[in-house]
């Protein structure tokens, strides 16, 4: 397929339904699916990432849900790292994994990454209780040259995806690690995977991929590309800053046992969600914390373009999908 620029019309919903200018089929009055989602806990960079989990956690099993979903960066496998495990497989429902770049740092392949977490497949789909639902895995390789991490979908994956859509009739969102929209951070060949949805979705003759929803980015925005919401879901942890505003937040002890932690804005509480779809609507739940010490406005930057606020929240967003 060849690769296509859009034009992209960045706009936050932040507590606000859009209303799709397609006819669309309407989601059955009787279909309602709920799960809970968190991102990037990065138990690799944080001392407390188990108790972040564990918040989620108590929270999703405090909720009739259908599953929960964790979006990647989400833990290595290191045998120090079964207790963080431990805790999300204590959860006695339905469980998915999305991975994430950093959860093959360390030189970790992603089959061991894999095989730690019980996922089957890196990419992959499944259905429940009238919705489908798609994960994608954005660390393939990219084509030469490349420096930096993987942020790709190869072709072998792209042509699942196609037969995957193609074979189901159900209203579909797709979860990735990268974004699909945030050029800067997320899948390299984003316009590539685009075209597919939206060809989809023009030969079905509904709105068939309603939504795709993403980790990695560490921040909390939402947008509508060719009737297809695009949302990014904040970290469970922080917001990375790098050296030129690094500061150590916790203690001495912390910092020398967790080092890559002055290097962030963290979050005090865990950020998480949950998401329902029902009557025609995705309605995704807010949650707000406070940054650990000073942030953005007391140490002066930096500056990140619209689509990646640095903010210690998960905004409440309605899409709605009638006429």
């Amino acid at each position: 397929m060849n690769k296509r620029r859009d034009f992209i019309k960045l706009s936050t919903l932040a507590g606000a339904g859009m209303v799709l200018p397609l006819n669309v089929l309407a989601l059955e009055s009787d279909k309602s699916v709920t799960f809970g989602l968190i991102a990037d806990v990065h138990k690799d960079v944080m001392h407390d990432a188990d108790e972040r989990l564990q918040d989620f956690i108590n929270a999703a099993n405090k909720r009739e849900l259908d599953y929960i979903i964790q979006l990647g960066d989400f833990c290595r496998p290191y045998d120090y790292n079964k207790s963080f495990l431990d805790v999300w497989n204590s959860y006695q429902g339905e469980k998915y994994h999305v991975i994430g770049n950093h959860d093959m740092d360390g030189g970790f392949k992603r089959s061991q990454a894999m095989e730690y977490w019980g996922m089957e497949s890196n990419y992959y789909s499944f259905n429940k209780k009238g919705f489908h639902f798609v994960v994608l895995d954005g660390n393939d390789p990219n084509p030469k040259p490349w420096s930096g991490y993987n942020r790709y979908i190869a072709e072998e994956q792209l042509r699942w995806l196609k037969d995957d859509l193609e074979q189901t009739n159900l209203p579909t969102v797709i979860f990735s690690h990268q974004s699909l929209e945030f050029e800067d951070e997320g899948v390299d060949n984003m316009v590539q995977v685009r075209a597919l949805l939206e060809v989809i979705n023009m030969k079905a003759g509904f709105q068939k991929v309603l939504c795709c929803i993403s980790g990695h980015s560490h921040t909390d925005f939402a947008t509508k590309i060719n009737d297809i919401y695009y949302v990014q879901i904040n970290s469970a942890s922080y917001y990375w800053v790098g050296e030129k505003y690094k500061k150590v937040r916790y203690s001495a002890a912390i910092d020398e046992k967790y080092p890559w932690i002055k290097y962030t804005y963290p979050y005090k509480e865990s950020l998480y969600t949950f998401i329902k779809i029902k009557d025609n609507k995705i309605i995704i739940e807010p949650r707000e914390t406070t940054f650990v010490g000073p942030g953005p406005k007391e140490m002066n930057g930096p500056h990140t373009p619209e689509n990646c606020p640095i903010v210690p929240k998960i905004s409440k967003h309605k899409f709605d999908f009638r006429k």
